[in-house]
Parts: structure tokens; C-alpha cells; sequence
């Protein structure tokens, strides 16, 4: 099993290139399903789109990746699609059950595995089921799966969600994409990458405006044939380097991105005194040396992202006095806090607020990724200590970051796998 080796305390300068956003990519794959030719461009490879791309295939899509180009496209002409989603291709990849919206709009039926155990949650699908049951889907649960049917079609309804769910409202807007009449969704997730969806749906034919909370469709009675889309850039992963810049950097610059996306971390981290330069399509980060102590929660977009709170208790170890963070999304996204305490760090957890003491200087050691976010707060974590830092199970980091050895070493990182 690969591992991965950093020796610390590295200066790191240069440029960043943001990759796609993989968030964005998922449902938006998912929904070609939809349509019969699209060509989506700025995809990241990273195993969770390898994943998806295998679903699909298996459903009977027929795909080609340029990997160069970081290009995919999908083309959708078979006659004998299968409407099941086994639980090889699921387990390990919960963004496999949204296929379960489109599948249920286009062909009336649905076989979708329930997704395996997840580390940060249990991030049940319950709220996408309500959803789908509103438009009209018989939903039962058998062996495992969710067993989904809707003889006559879906139909245009009211949905208001009881909390917010990301996952939930991309199915809702999949499933009622083309179904008869209008639907309006009440408390949705409003993040740019469903936003992003939305954009796509549009080229594809579709009627649906986001306003507030709100989202409201109108079943697309025709599909356009072939669409081209370019995905979004990866707010979590510029958040994700941004931190590392403001822990270890000298001068880096990240450009092609859009800072009115992550307004609310650009004002964090300047609260906790990170020098940034923020252009229209820009950021640069300069060297930080006083850092200063915050409290955050995380909370649904506009708000602090759960994605990037493991990342950023790492800057919080710098800080000087009590730092916290609130965990509000997940019940179980403090796995890395044992891992960072072996580095040194001074981290003590309440209910679901993690109080963090600084600074610490944080020193090299094994340390075992469990979940995405975690083990790249443990990159983090090794470019800012003494010593080297060995992070195993990095198979975690594959599903979500593109080519992150190559992009810090580009910035003159100690970094190897091994």
C-alpha cells in the first residue's frame, strides 16, 4: 500500500494550478445519462470520476477519457440500458446514488445499491428517497437496495426539504429535470457546484432558475442532442492549498479561478492574518508569520465549508491562544484530531467543537489517513513540521486531489510516494 513521505519546514513558492472541481463533476456526469452526447471539459482525474465512469459504463454509456486534456465524452445511444447500479460500483463512492434521479426520469425504473458506510457520517439517503417519493416514485428497500418505479412518469411537485442536503438536492433537480408539470424545491443547498448542475441542465434543454433556497423547474419536454460543459474549479481544493500557503509559503499564485466563490474562507483567513492579493480572476498568498487565533462553524454554502475544517485546524495549531471549531454538518469529522495531537498539536474536542491551543510546533511522524479531507490536513500538517511525516492509506487522497505531489514539489515541497 502507498504511503507518502514529506520532510517539513520547506519554503514553498511559485503557482498552483486549480484543478476541476470534483464535487461538480459527479452529479453532472451523473445526469448525462439524460442526454445522448456531451463533452465535458476541465474534469479531474481523480478515482472518484474513474469510479462514476465505470457506473455509467456499466449502465451502458459509452465513454472516452483524454487524460491529456482532462476531456471526457459520453455518448448515450444505447437501447439496452441497464437501470441498476451494483454495490462494487457504489460502496466506495456515495455520489453513486445519484444516478438513481436520472435513471428514474428517463426509463421509469431504478435498481441503486445503498451506499456503503461512510467515516465522516452516515449521511443517510433518506432526504433524496422523500424527494423522489414527492414526484411520484414507489420507492421499497430489498436486499440492500433502493428499488425505485414510476410507471407513468414523474410528475412537476412541491419539495420542501426539512434540512439541508447537497446530495438530496442535486437528485430532486435530476429526477424532476423532465418531468410533467413544475417543481419548486424549498431549502436547498445552494453550493456553486450545484449551481454548476444547474448551468449544464440548461444547455441540455432544461427550464431551471435558482432564487434564495429555492429552485424552480420546469419539466424539459425536449433534450438537446449533444451539449458541451467545462467544469468548475475545485473551491475545496484552492481552499485546501490556500491554507498551505499561508502555512509554509513564501509567494504562491493561484490564478483561472473565481475568489467571489470562497469570499467567506478569503475573509477567514484574513481575519487569522494571512497576507493574500485578491484579483478579479487571481489570488496570490504571501509569506504569513502572525497568526492569529479564530472560532469558525461550519455550515452549509455560503457558510465555512465542512470540507475544508480539517485544513484548517492545521493553520490554527500556528495561531497564538484558544482557536475553535464547530462541527455542524458531520457527527464524526474529527477523525484526523488523534493523528495531528501524535504531531504535537494541542487539540482537545467538546461535544462537536474542537478546541485548539497555540502554537504548537508540530513534529514529523506515522501518521494514517481516514477520510479525504483528513488526510490532506495531514499534508499540511507534515510541510509545516520538523522532521519528516510518513502519511499511510493515501488511497483516501487519490479520490479527491489531482496530481498533489506534483503540484507542491512544483513549489519546491520535500514530497514522495513510496
Amino acid at each position: 500500500m502507498e504511503k507518502l513521505l514529506i520532510t517539513g519546514k520547506k519554503e514553498l513558492s511559485g503557482r498552483i494550478y486549480i484543478s476541476g472541481s470534483k464535487n461538480a463533476s459527479l452529479p453532472i456526469l451523473a445526469s448525462t445519462i439524460l442526454s445522448e452526447n456531451v463533452k465535458l471539459t476541465n474534469i479531474p482525474l481523480v478515482k472518484d470520476i474513474f469510479t462514476m465512469v465505470e457506473l455509467l459504463k456499466f449502465v451502458g454509456l459509452k465513454i472516452n477519457i483524454h487524460k491529456k486534456t482532462n476531456r471526457i465524452e459520453i455518448k448515450n445511444t444505447n437501447k439496452n440500458i441497464k437501470t441498476l447500479a451494483p454495490y462494487n460500483l457504489v460502496k466506495t463512492m456515495r455520489a453513486g446514488v445519484l444516478v438513481l434521479g436520472p435513471l428514474l426520469a428517463k426509463y421509469k425504473k431504478a435498481k441503486i445499491s445503498l451506499p456503503g458506510g461512510c467515516a465522516i457520517g452516515t449521511r443517510p439517503v433518506n432526504l433524496h428517497l422523500f424527494a423522489l417519493k414527492k414526484l411520484g416514485a414507489k420507492i421499497k428497500i430489498k436486499n440492500g437496495y433502493i428499488i425505485a418505479e414510476a410507471k407513468k412518469g414523474l410528475r412537476g411537485s412541491k419539495i420542501f426539504f426539512p434540512s439541508i442536503s447537497v446530495g438530496a438536492t442535486e437528485n430532486a433537480i435530476l429526477a424532476a429535470f423532465n418531468s410533467k408539470g413544475k417543481t419548486i424545491l424549498y431549502n436547498c443547498a445552494i453550493e456553486p457546484e450545484i449551481q454548476d448542475l444547474i448551468n449544464f441542465l440548461n444547455k441540455l434543454g432544461g427550464n431551471i432558475k435558482l432564487a434564495g433556497r429555492k429552485i424552480f423547474i420546469t419539466g424539459c419536454r425536449k433534450i438537446k442532442k449533444s451539449v458541451k460543459h467545462e467544469i468548475i474549479f475545485d473551491r475545496i481544493e484552492l481552499g485546501t492549498y490556500l491554507v498551505a500557503a499561508a502555512l509554509v509559503g513564501k509567494k504562491i499564485l493561484f490564478n483561472k479561478i473565481d475568489p467571489t466563490l470562497i469570499k467567506n474562507e478569503i475573509n477567514i483567513l484574513r481575519k487569522m492574518g494571512v497576507k493574500l492579493r485578491v484579483q478579479k480572476n487571481s489570488l496570490e498568498v504571501l509569506k504569513s508569520n502572525n497568526i492569529k487565533k479564530i472560532s469558525i462553524s461550519t455550515k452549509p454554502y455560503p457558510g465555512f465549508p465542512t470540507d475544508l475544517q480539517a485544513q484548517f485546524m492545521v493553520l490554527m495549531t500556528r495561531a497564538k491562544g484558544i482557536s475553535k471549531i464547530k462541527e455542524n454538518i458531520f457527527e464524526n469529522r474529527f477523525m484526523h484530531v488523534p493523528e495531528l495531537k501524535r504531531m504535537g498539536a494541542n487539540i482537545e474536542i467538546k461535544d462537536k467543537t474542537a478546541i485548539i491551543s497555540g502554537p504548537s510546533q508540530l513534529t514529523g511522524a506515522e501518521v494514517m489517513a481516514t477520510d479525504l479531507r483528513a488526510s490532506v490536513s495531514l499534508v499540511l500538517a507534515g510541510l509545516v513540521a520538523n522532521n519528516r511525516t510518513i502519511i499511510n492509506r493515501i488511497y483516501h487522497l487519490d479520490r479527491g486531489y489531482e496530481f498533489l505531489e506534483k503540484k507542491l514539489k512544483n513549489c519546491k515541497a520535500h514530497i514522495k510516494r513510496f
